[in-house]
């Protein structure tokens, strides 16, 4: 699949469905439900052992990434907007919830996502101007680190000003 290959056509599943990933502590997969291969258009020999980030869109911000990283990495979950890409190159938006997987001695040996269907006024009214300008600062920059770092610190100063966390503000948008 090219990385650069977009058709521009979205994809959708229903409020029933989840779709469900787990993937080692590298990221790369090693399960993924029915829901995530159909609507991802994947066969399950493409995704088991292939890095998560298969599935990135080129519209999503690192930043946001870099947030997730370190929240799962530090032993906490977290609750991200997120815009992925399908095998054909449509793209589809889910409300993923990413927790650290634990062994019996309770050491991290993966992490576990579920995705739900975000709300479409949350998306067209908060999510995609907002991922607009964090790409938008990140595309700025010369260098991609660079430019991670800037959204980043720019997502962060949005929250600050808003006086919450990021948590706190993914969940005053589902009230």
């Amino acid at each position: 699949m090219s990385k650069q290959h977009l058709t521009g056509n979205e994809r959708f599943f229903d409020k029933d469905e989840i779709i469900v990933s787990k993937t080692d502590l590298k990221g790369h997969i090693q399960y993924a439900n029915r829901t995530f291969m159909r609507v991802g258009l994947f066969e399950e020999k493409e995704l088991i052992g292939t890095p998560h980030s298969i599935l990135r869109h080129p519209d999503m911000p690192r930043s946001v990434f870099k947030l997730l990283w370190d929240q799962i990495q530090g032993g906490k979950e977290l609750f991200a907007y997120v815009v992925n890409r399908a095998a054909n190159g449509d793209h589809y938006w889910v409300l993923a919830h990413v927790t650290p997987s634990y062994d019996v001695s309770g050491n991290v040996n993966g992490y576990h996502s579920n995705r739900r269907v975000p709300s479409q006024r949350t998306l067209s009214e908060v999510i995609i101007p907002t991922y607009r300008e964090l790409k938008r600062i990140e595309d700025s920059h010369s260098s991609r680190k660079d430019g991670m770092n800037a959204s980043h610190q720019h997502l962060l100063n949005l929250l600050d000003e808003k006086g919450s966390t990021y948590d706190e503000f993914i969940f005053a948008l589902q009230s």
